[in-house]
């Protein structure tokens, strides 16, 4: 399909079409400002599932790195002389494992790891070894043979790089080294031997590779490819570190922030709540290293210039998964409560207070100017505002100028919901978090869903959404328009809605549990999916303030009589320009006339540009060896004056952004 071919504003002459017999005649107020659109209005979801953490978005290509997987040896094989210690030098995590003679002159000692699904390398690309070793033996050396090998190959094309590193103390030391492959492999394996087969004795503990070429180079960093995706998108607001992950399955797994930062050889091991929540995509060797944690969480957000929207844990685990007996009691919520309190001073505080002072040794002694704060994901019943409620009042009393995220529970709509929308406002929390995974017609029905919202109590923030359409529930083109349409609504009442993120982010194809997904990865390309250009063109041109916007005289809500279309409209004051987004869900082109309103006498449009995305097969998508396959298209408009007519093509989302000129004297 040749993007270039289908229907555009510029060219809508070039190209024979079914065009409606009806003119929609949309108006435009262009000199009354509306509501701000917030700069936090479009942004990102993070949750660890789909191997979106560990094997994903954290370039760390090593599984089980310190061997504290619940069974020790997951993601590893060993042969010859290897035993598993546990009085290692890091309290969080104890065990690391003894290389020692195999008993035989001609057999090897050593250990290979299997990656996440493979480990991803590209020919003459850097990776960075590095392990914590030692030698139990004072005045004892040690050789190691590190190497990158493909599996898939026999003989001595096996070896596709290797270096050495040389122990030769009985301290705990850091030792790295450098190994460059000399050929691409998507599912190669790193072993580690000792060079002699009756070589001294070593000990070795947090081991580690990485690619050299990190999200802005930093030596505990993310992927390259995946991290620049997202700051692609521009997003506002970047929300971590999950929904569900953040209620863990019991009291003793939940997600915990200060077990996340400092060192990050001493961060402990904890389960993942995805690894077998899926009966058809089991993963029992699915667990959360930490290596990404707050730290990197907030510095990721500060390089990709979002805002930082943590979300702790309310003191309840996984609804889903326990009832009301297993939850954690009210006597005990004052730890819960002191750890939110505490990660305002680790965000924001002085580099004097406790935890400043570690965000400083950490690397940043400036603050990130933490804003929001989220209590509690997706919990339902009075045990949640019961709970909400004292870290409330904690943050009112303690820090008034962080804005608290309360939940309107799982569902869209329904008893929970109907309950908690009450309960927010009562408790005064600044946003209520919405979730809304559903199908192609809710998304068609709900164009107008903002319209009547309370305007005196808590914002929106629309905080999981995502269409699952027909067919597999897969990223087609169909359901990314639809995305689109009801995104109009968002926009067009943006004085309530201060935040909305798609959800989920990320999923590796080999290691996927949901799905549709935003963006899709193996271990070494990337695919943006349709889904993912929608939040682009919306998070790039989502302008300063809303502009009155009408169709034949009537506010355009996407609701029955409208043939189909949902459109919003705002102005961008910061380079004087108009944009207008217009979604035609129909299957029929439509003949758009665009008039401006409320111009001075010397005002009008000097030219602009129109961005489509649109497809052919509604139910197409992109895909890694294609990833490209579907993206939007740009074009200029050659229009001057106060009206412009056009066509927009069948299942077809366009963005039109318009020059506001003043004519000279």
């Amino acid at each position: 399909m040749n993007l270039k071919s289908l229907l555009t504003a510029a060219t809508a002459t070039a190209i024979s079409l079914s065009v409606s017999a009806a003119v929609n005649t949309l108006t435009v107020n262009a000199s009354k400002l509306g509501a701000p659109v917030q700069p936090t209005m479009y942004g990102l979801f993070f949750e660890d599932i789909n191997y979106a953490a560990d094997g994903g978005l954290y370039a760390e290509l090593v599984k089980n790195r310190s061997f504290e997987f619940p069974q020790s040896f997951m993601g590893w094989e060993t042969f010859g002389g290897v035993e598993l210690k546990n009085d290692g030098p890091f309290e969080r995590n104890p065990h690391y494992v003894r290389l020692t003679t195999a008993g035989h002159r001609e057999k090897h000692t050593g250990l290979t790891n299997e990656g996440y699904f493979g480990i991803g390398v590209e020919k003459d690309s850097v990776y960075r070894f590095s392990v914590w070793a030692r030698t139990p033996k004072a005045g004892e050396k040690a050789t190691l043979k590190v190497e990158i090998i493909d599996p898939k190959t026999m003989g001595e094309t096996q070896v596709i790089a290797n270096a050495k590193v040389n122990v030769a103390s009985t301290e705990w030391t850091k030792y790295t080294a450098e190994l460059k492959p000399n050929v691409t492999c998507d599912q190669a394996k790193l072993r580690i031997f000792l060079a002699k087969p009756d070589d001294t004795t070593v000990d070795l503990e947090h081991i580690s590779l990485f690619p050299a070429n990190t999200f802005n180079g930093h030596e505990n960093g993310l992927r390259a490819d995946l991290a620049q995706l997202l700051k692609d998108v521009n997003p506002g607001v970047l929300r971590f570190p999950g929904g569900c992950i953040v209620e863990g399955t019991d009291p003793d797994t939940r997600y915990q922030w200060k077990e996340t930062v400092g060192p990050v050889e001493n961060r402990p091991t904890n389960e993942n709540r995805w690894h077998y929540t899926f009966p058809h995509r089991f993963f029992p060797d699915y667990y959360q290293s930490y290596g990404l944690g707050f730290y990197e969480y907030f510095q990721l957000a500060e390089e990709i210039g979002a805002e930082p929207l943590p979300i702790l844990n309310v003191g309840l685990v996984c609804q889903f998964q326990n009832d009301a007996d297993h939850q954690i009691p009210m006597d005990s919520l004052q730890t819960f409560i002191q750890d939110a309190i505490d990660l305002v001073e680790f965000a924001n505080g002085d580099v004097n207070t406790p935890w400043g002072k570690l965000r400083a040794e950490m690397g940043h002694p400036e603050p990130f100017n933490m804003k929001f704060i989220g209590i509690g994901n997706e919990q339902w019943d009075s045990i949640y505002p019961q709970r909400l409620e004292p870290f409330v009042k904690a943050f009112r009393k303690a820090h008034p100028e962080i804005l608290v995220v309360g939940s309107s529970g799982p569902d869209s709509e329904g008893k929970q919901f109907e309950y908690l929308w009450p309960e927010m406002k009562r408790l005064k929390a600044d946003l209520v978090d919405e979730h809304f995974y559903r199908k192609e017609d809710w998304f068609l029905s709900q164009g107008a869903r903002y319209d009547n919202y309370d305007r005196k109590g808590p914002k929106v923030f629309a905080g999981e959404y995502a269409c699952h359409g027909k067919g597999k529930k897969w990223n087609h083109y169909n359901a990314a328009l639809l995305e689109a349409a009801f995104m109009t609504g968002l926009e067009r009442n943006a004085d309530i809605v201060h935040m909305a993120t798609y959800a989920p982010l990320f999923a590796h194809v080999d290691g996927w549990q949901w799905r549709p997904d935003m963006i899709w990865f193996d271990n070494l390309r990337s695919m943006p999916t349709c889904s993912y250009y929608v939040q682009q063109l919306y998070a790039t041109n989502k302008g300063t303030n809303v502009l009155p916007l009408t169709m034949d005289g009537k506010p355009l809500t996407g609701a029955e009589g409208q043939n189909g279309l949902f459109a919003s409209a705002v102005a961008d004051t910061d380079d004087n320009t108009i944009i207008i987004k217009v979604a035609n869900t129909s299957d029929e082109a439509q003949q758009l006339d665009i008039n401006f309103d409320g111009f001075k006498k010397k005002e009008s449009i000097d030219g602009g540009k129109v961005i489509t995305f649109t497809s052919d097969d509604p139910m197409a998508e992109n895909t890694l060896d294609e990833p490209n396959r579907m993206a939007p298209t740009e074009a200029a408009i050659n229009v001057t004056g106060k009206a412009y007519s056009t066509t927009i093509a069948p299942k077809t989302f366009q963005v039109y952004i318009f020059n506001k000129a003043v004519a000279k004297k």
